[in-house]
């Protein structure tokens, strides 16, 4: 019986494809952590390379986070590889505290932090990672679970910009983000090139793996990973549209250049005259810019907006004065304003013992 298309090896042609926009980059940082994915990444990066008539110098990245104990010797193995496809190697190690929940988050954010800083090392602007159409169905339900936006259901995107404290900002690849895990496989499969399976992947303890569980149910009812991709896609539309809309209310409500940091106010009838789905994101982007933290969560502002909503013409709140991500939000006098949060104060608590007096932040 003919293999089906998904299971497939992927061709030099469709490699020279996928990578054929880096042709002209001087260096690819690739994230090799050893496993299917990653290890047909670093293969078929290196063989589209060694096709070039310029080749570029391919650097394989593994991190050990030091949460197996077969870690080190995975990496080792990845080594060994990149030194027979004349990839260089190196391998770094997450090293500090780790945390006992959240651990996968924390991992993941480890590890693009420590990317970065290599891919600064090196002066490349480009980071490769060998997610796959599976990764971003698993990302699209995860988000789902989690309440997300619409926002949140774009999933990863084929580019994204990754950028870490000292360091310049560097593009993050993704160049399978179309191709099923299945097809990886196959290539390594017809190549007898060997790659690790991580347990923590089906470690049912952590959100990932159950849904990964699901996933066949799920396509026995049709929602499959590409009805999922087909959803990010078009969120990822709407997003796109909704990036217009938002920048044009901003100049026609708060047109003066933003300054780092420097107080935005503008007319609260007109605000909230806006639909509702383009004034929460103004909202939540002037926050972002006068608080200088990530920006609130969507449930705080919504829950913001409504209160504005109370307070503003017509309502039946009165001023609103309200501490979000670092930023003071204000309603008043028909002008809605936010600056920075003033610093908090100490406060000493009295204590009848002996013991040092113990401080507490009061805001």
């Amino acid at each position: 019986m003919a293999a089906r298309a998904a299971d497939h090896p992927i061709t030099q042609a469709e490699a020279a494809q996928l990578f054929g926009a880096l042709e002209n980059v001087p260096v690819l940082i690739l994230a090799v952590s050893g496993g299917s994915d990653s290890t047909a990444l670093m293969w078929l990066a290196a063989r589209w390379r060694d096709e070039l008539k310029n080749p570029l110098k391919l650097v394989a990245v593994t991190i050990d986070h030091g949460l197996r104990k077969e870690s080190v010797k995975e990496a080792r193995g990845v080594a060994r590889l990149a030194k027979s496809l004349r990839v260089e190697h190196v391998t770094l190690r997450w090293k500090g505290h780790k945390p006992k929940t959240g651990i996968q988050e924390a991992a993941r954010n480890a590890r693009y932090r420590l990317l970065s800083e290599e891919a600064h090392r090196h002066n490349a602007m480009h980071i490769l990672t060998a997610h796959t159409l599976d990764d971003q169905a698993e990302t699209v339900l995860f988000r789902m679970a989690r309440g997300s936006g619409l926002s949140g259901l774009v999933g990863m995107r084929p580019l994204d910009r990754i950028a870490v404290m000292g360091a310049k900002p560097a593009q993050l690849v993704r160049p399978f983000l179309g191709l099923p895990k299945t097809r990886l496989i196959a290539t390594l499969t017809a190549a007898k090139i060997p790659y690790v399976i991580d347990p923590s992947n089906a470690d049912p303890r952590f959100t990932r793996p159950r849904l990964r569980g699901l996933m066949p149910l799920l396509a026995a009812e049709g929602l499959t990973a590409e009805r999922l991709r087909r959803l990010a896609s078009r969120a990822e539309r709407v997003e796109d549209a909704m990036f217009v809309a938002l920048n044009a209310a901003q100049i026609a409500l708060c047109p003066a250049p933003w300054q780092e940091g420097a107080p935005l106010s503008t007319n609260a009838e007109a605000f909230l005259g806006l639909p509702e789905e383009i004034g929460l994101r103004l909202l939540g982007r002037m926050i972002a810019h006068v608080g200088q933290q990530r920006g609130p969560e969507l449930g705080q502002l919504e829950a913001l907006y409504s209160g504005l909503k109370a307070g503003g013409p017509g309502g039946s709140a009165g001023p609103v004065r309200r501490n979000l991500a670092g930023a003071l939000v204000m309603l008043a006098k028909g002008r809605l304003s936010v600056e920075r949060e003033p610093p908090r104060r100490l406060v000493r608590k009295p204590r009848k013992s002996k013991r040092k007096d113990r401080f507490t932040t009061a805001g």
